[in-house]
């Protein structure tokens, strides 16, 4: 009888120990054409100045989220010819002069997150409300239409204010 209490005993306790584990984490997870994908999906893009970041991130951007990046892109674009642009912190941001900037975005597990650093300002306010008392999100999911002529609107009079020195 002891014996088949030390065997039972043996196995709870086996099953409460921490696991060993070989040191291996689980592979990360990649875009389409090979760049790590950070939690929800947001690609791990390399710190970099101009269009050419921002379109490698864009076309990183996992599923329906890649198109909406390039909708976004192109209104920027449109909003502001000669906007400067760059990818920091894994996230496209556009502004008025290097290293100033108006707005950014940033891919979620389900939705895309643009941040307008000076939203609270804006006439109507985006819809989302931040810890910062000046910036306001527009988050954006696969089923949400997009109403260009606001998100223009809202493109242009950030433009039109002080960006942020990041």
């Amino acid at each position: 009888m002891s014996e088949k209490k030390i065997g039972k005993n043996a196995s709870k306790a086996a099953s409460a120990a921490p696991r060993a584990t070989s040191g291996r984490k689980t592979p990360p997870t990649k875009s389409a054409d090979g760049v790590v994908l950070l939690t929800g999906g947001n690609p791990q893009i390399a710190k970099g100045y101009g269009d050419a970041p921002i379109q490698q991130y864009i076309a990183a951007m996992p599923g329906w989220k890649s198109d909406l990046g390039k909708r976004l892109d192109r209104l920027i674009v449109e909003a502001v010819p000669g906007v400067e642009k760059a990818v920091k912190w894994n996230s496209p941001f556009y502004g008025m002069e290097k290293d100033v900037w108006f707005l950014g975005f940033h891919c979620m597990t389900k939705y895309v997150k643009v941040a307008f650093f000076r939203g609270a300002q804006f006439s109507p306010m985006p819809p989302g409300t931040s810890k910062q008392p000046d910036v306001r999100y527009l988050d954006i999911y696969e089923a949400d239409e997009l109403d260009e002529a606001q998100f223009l609107d809202w493109v242009k009079q950030a433009s039109e204010l002080p960006g942020e020195n990041m």
